[in-house]
């Protein structure tokens, strides 16, 4: 079992940046691949980044890439996602999630393991 819980969303300006951490309790991060998600208001739950359970490489949407950086620290259990030069449509809940495999989309598989979500928003 893996408890996650989000933190640092909040409200920014069109370019600006935010950290988000997700904590971990229960079995530790290292036998996971850890995601980020972000759900906008109606529209489905969409992939961010992943960053991979043994040598830590990392994987981004598009529509990131470049301006966001996933990161993990095994032994305090914390995952990070550094975001910068943020967007309007980067708005929206976003979500750490924790599995044995790599998921870049919920409609096929969904992380065993998910926060509670955190909210950001960006202003035009």
């Amino acid at each position: 079992q893996v408890q996650l819980v989000e933190s640092g969303g909040g409200l920014v300006q069109a370019g600006g940046s935010l950290r988000l951490s997700c904590a971990a309790s229960g079995r530790t991060f290292r036998h996971y691949w850890l995601h980020w998600f972000r759900q906008a208001p109606g529209k489905e739950r969409e992939f961010v980044a992943a960053i991979s359970r043994n040598v830590g490489r990392t994987y981004y949407a598009d529509s990131v890439k470049g301006r966001f950086t996933i990161s993990k620290d095994n032994a305090n259990n914390t995952l990070n996602l550094q975001m910068n030069t943020l967007k309007p449509e980067d708005t929206g809940v976003y979500y750490c999630a924790a599995d044995g495999q790599y998921i870049t989309s919920t409609m096929r598989r969904s992380p065993e393991y998910w926060g509670q979500g955190t909210q950001v928003t960006v202003s035009s």
